[in-house]
C-alpha cells in the first residue's frame, strides 16, 4: 500500500513540502482577482473578427427578437454572478489557485468556506463530499455545483505543489505524450493558417431564423469543408438553441460535407430529445454535456442513450475530482469524454491522463493583433504541430502550473 510518506521515495525531486506532508491545515479560502504574469498587448481585432463575440449565435433566447443579436444581451453583468477564481491557503505556506462558474463566489465566502477552514487540504475526497452534502439541499446543479468545482481546483492546484508534481502526474500520468487540438470560433480562415485541422462552427442561426437561417447554416459548413478540404473535421456547436425537428432536417442538409459532430442541440435537461435524435441520426455524432452536473446528471445521459461523446466542463461539473468519475463512467461504456473548454491549463491535466480523452478545445486570440500575441499563445499552450494537425499538453511544474499574479 502506497502512503503519503512512501510516496515521497517514488518522486524524482523531493517534494516541495516533504515535512508537511499530513500536516497541512487550510487557514484561509478567499477570492482573488488573478491576471497573468506576462499579458499579451492589447489590441484591436480585425474588423469583421467572429472572435470579438458581437455576432449573432444562435441561443435559447434567440426567439426573442430584443436578445437575439448577441448573448451579451441577456447574459449577467459584472459582479459577483461572473465566474471567480479562489485562493486555498495554509499553514505552511503553500496555496491553490481554482476558477470556477457563474455565480459560484458567494457560496464560496458565504458557505463553503466554514467548512474547509482547519481541514486537510489534502483530503481532497473527503473535502468534495463534505461540499456535496452540505449544499445539496439547494444546490446539486448550477451555482452551487460552480462553487464546488473552484474550491476543488483550488485543492488539486495545492496538492500539486505540496508534492512537487503537476496534477495530471498525481492522476496517474500521462496517456499520451501530448493532445490533438481543435479549434473553436468561425474566424476559419485565421484557424486554418495557423494550423488546426479540426474545427467546430458556432452556428448562427437557428428554428427563429426559420429556411434561410438553415441555408446559411449549411452554406457556412459548407464554405469550411472547402477551405478545409477532404480531410480535417468539422464539429457544429448549437448551443442548446434547436428543437428535434430542426435538428433531423439540419443533420440531412449538412451530411454531404462529413460533420464529425453536432453539439447540445437541444436544452441539456431534455434528456429524451437527445435519445431520440442520437438514435435516429446516422451520419454525424451527437454530443452533449458542456451545461450538465455531476456524476448523476451524467448517469441521466448514459441511462437514455444520449449521447455518444460527452462534454464536461471541469469549471461547472463538478470540478477535477467530479471529472474523474464522470469519465470513469464514460470508460465503462466506451463513450469518449472531450471536455469543454478542456484545453484550458487546468482541464488540460485531466485530458493528458484519460485514455479515453482524446481531443482539446482551444480558442484563440482574434485576428488582427500584433505577431507577440500568437507566439505568445503558441508558447502558454505549449503547442506544436505533427500528422493530426496541432497539439497542446500539460505544464510539467507543479500543480496546474499556474504563472498568475493574484491580488
Amino acid at each position: 500500500m502506497i502512503t503519503r510518506r512512501s510516496l515521497l521515495t517514488l518522486l524524482p525531486t523531493a517534494p516541495l513540502f516533504a515535512d508537511a506532508l499530513g500536516k497541512l491545515k487550510i487557514t484561509g479560502v478567499r477570492l482573488v482577482n488573478a491576471r497573468p504574469r506576462h499579458p499579451a498587448p492589447a489590441y484591436k481585432p480585425a474588423p469583421g473578427s467572429w472572435s470579438t463575440g458581437g455576432v449573432e449565435v444562435a441561443n435559447p433566447m434567440s426567439i426573442y427578437p430584443e436578445y437575439k443579436a448577441t448573448r451579451s444581451l441577456f447574459m449577467p453583468n459584472a459582479g459577483g454572478l461572473g465566474g471567480f477564481t479562489v485562493e486555498i491557503s495554509t499553514d505552511k505556506g503553500v496555496t491553490g489557485i481554482g476558477q470556477g462558474g457563474i455565480g459560484g463566489g458567494p457560496v464560496v465566502t458565504g458557505h463553503l468556506v466554514k467548512l474547509l477552514m482547519g481541514e486537510d487540504p489534502l483530503n481532497i475526497e473527503r473535502l468534495w463530499d463534505i461540499m456535496w452534502r452540505s449544499t445539496m439541499y439547494y444546490g446539486r446543479k448550477g451555482i452551487a455545483i460552480h462553487a464546488i468545482s473552484g474550491v476543488d481546483l483550488a485543492l488539486w492546484d495545492l496538492a500539486g505543489k505540496a508534492y512537487g508534481l503537476p496534477v495530471y502526474k498525481l492522476l496517474g500520468g500521462a496517456a499520451k505524450p501530448r493532445v490533438p487540438a481543435y479549434c473553436t470560433g468561425n474566424d476559419i480562415e485565421q484557424h486554418l493558417k495557423f494550423g488546426f485541422t479540426r474545427l467546430k462552427l458556432a452556428m448562427e442561426f437557428g428554428p427563429a431564423d426559420g429556411e434561410e437561417g438553415m441555408r446559411k447554416n449549411v452554406e457556412l459548413v459548407k464554405r469550411t469543408r472547402e477551405l478545409l478540404g477532404r480531410d480535417g473535421e468539422i464539429m457544429l456547436d448549437c448551443w442548446m438553441a434547436w428543437t428535434e425537428r430542426y435538428t433531423l432536417q439540419m443533420a440531412d442538409l449538412v451530411a454531404p460535407y462529413r460533420v464529425y459532430w453536432m453539439e447540445e442541440c437541444l436544452p441539456p435537461d431534455d434528456y429524451e430529445g437527445f435519445g431520440r435524435i442520437n438514435a435516429a441520426i446516422k451520419s454525424t455524432r451527437i454530443v452533449t454535456g458542456e451545461h450538465e452536473y455531476t456524476r448523476y446528471g451524467f448517469r441521466q445521459l448514459l441511462e437514455h442513450k444520449a449521447a455518444q461523446i460527452w462534454q464536461p466542463d471541469v469549471h461547472w461539473c463538478g470540478g477535477l475530482t467530479e471529472m474523474r468519475r464522470i469519465g470513469d463512467l464514460a470508460a465503462a461504456y466506451d463513450i469518449p469524454v472531450i471536455p469543454h473548454g478542456g484545453g484550458a491549463r487546468d482541464s488540460i491535466h485531466y485530458t493528458m491522463a484519460a485514455p479515453n480523452s482524446p481531443w482539446a478545445e482551444l480558442f484563440m486570440p482574434a485576428p488582427g493583433g500584433p505577431k507577440e500575441v500568437y507566439e505568445m499563445y503558441e508558447q502558454e499552450y505549449q503547442i506544436t504541430r505533427g500528422p493530426l494537425g496541432l497539439y497542446t499538453q500539460a505544464s510539467d511544474k507543479p500543480g496546474f502550473g499556474w504563472d498568475l499574479v493574484v491580488s
